[in-house]
């Protein structure tokens, strides 16, 4: 045991004394951690430390992968400390840099969070917030990697042409005609020029009508009147016609229109529409004095076309807002058809009329007739 001892005594000594510095960083970065979450909840108690307990996590992670690179010293020949000195201090580069840019991308995300609360909580627009979050933090994130990437020979070249203002514009030229960078660009231009904000009800096509819940810098969320989260990319939203029904004004003009037969009464079918409209409570009385003094009526009904089978007819209905419109849309189509059918109006389906010639009848007489 001696001999053991006399051999091995300074790699033990040095053993203990990593394992110690390694317990006792542990212990530091759980007494800090402490003391930061119970700061935090006494500040801001609706909020979780969820960036202090990863902070932990990942200094906790780093220390003992730091006390194993340690420990290997032991282990390896002289010849080799060189080497393992440069794996130790680039692990311990690459740990550091990982620890604040975590750090940095929560300080931004807790920032532009409270911003929006507040903004939200004021009335206000937050759109501009969410986007430029979600910008900050990639940012952060993108200055970590490039950090990271000096610390690799091979890829110290790429980091620096990266940084120079040079480099970037020869990436975003050589990547302009991708898709990612059309829905960033698409991203901007929405917070830039804002067709429409975060809590618009928007329709881009037939089957993409609900709420915006959210623009990031790839995407932008609406939730449709199916509660299902629909994810459109920016640059799609771009090329299309959006309507924005919450743009200045919410009020719709909706339109109640029914084909009749040419056979029924026209006049009875206008004051039926009328009557429905005007008798639901979704109705909303959008004209002007000056139209009040002319006798404007509430809801106007025309026959707009008349068509190979069917009498067209239209009534201009007003509604607060496109839910509203909706919903009294569905009703009134509902009213005005069982209306139609006690007062016998007809609502026509297409009808084919078919000419037989003298003897194709007579074969089809003939054969039902067997």
């Amino acid at each position: 045991m001696t001999e053991f001892w006399n051999t091995y005594r300074a790699a033990i000594i040095y053993a203990f004394v990593v394992i110690g510095i390694v317990l006792i960083l542990l212990l530091i970065t759980r007494l800090l951690n402490g003391w930061l979450v119970k700061k935090a909840k006494v500040k801001y108690p609706n909020e979780e430390p969820t960036t202090i307990n990863l902070i932990k996590r990942v200094l906790n992670t780093l220390w003992i992968i730091l006390g194993v690179a340690a420990l290997s010293f032991i282990f390896i020949s002289e010849d080799k400390y060189d080497v393992a000195t440069k794996n130790f201090e680039l692990i311990l580069y690459l740990g550091f840099v990982l620890v604040f840019t975590i750090i940095g991308a929560s300080i931004v995300e807790t920032l532009f969070s409270r911003a929006i609360k507040r903004t939200t909580a004021s009335g206000g627009d937050p759109t501009s917030y969410k986007f430029l979050r979600y910008l900050s933090v990639f940012a952060v994130y993108f200055f970590g990697i490039i950090l990271a990437a000096l610390a690799f020979p091979a890829l110290r070249g790429i980091a620096q042409t990266a940084i120079g203002g040079a480099g970037i514009l020869a990436v975003v030229i050589g990547v302009a005609s991708q898709e990612a960078l059309a829905n960033l660009v698409g991203g901007v231009f929405i917070i830039s020029f804002k067709p429409f904000r975060v809590g618009d009800v928007i329709k881009i096509t037939d089957t993409l009508v609900g709420t915006v819940t959210d623009i990031t810098l790839r995407h932008t969320i609406i939730r449709n009147y199916q509660n299902k989260m629909i994810v459109i990319p920016n640059a799609i939203i771009n090329k299309e016609k959006v309507t924005n029904y919450d743009l200045e004004e919410k009020k719709i003009c909706q339109w109640i229109e029914i084909g009749i037969s040419y056979d029924s009464d026209i006049d009875l079918a206008k004051k039926i529409m009328k009557e429905d409209c005007e008798a639901h409570p979704n109705l909303f009385d959008n004209r002007s004095n000056q139209d009040l003094r002319n006798g404007v009526p509430l809801v106007i009904v025309r026959v707009t076309n008349l068509g190979d089978s069917s009498v067209t007819i239209r009534a201009w209905a007003w509604a607060w807002d496109y839910a509203a419109a909706f919903v009294m849309k569905c009703e009134l189509y509902e009213s005005i058809k069982k209306r139609f059918d006690a007062e016998g109006i007809e609502i026509p389906f297409p009808h084919r009329t078919l000419v037989f010639k003298k003897d194709q009848l007579k074969q089809f007489t003939d054969a039902d007739n067997r």
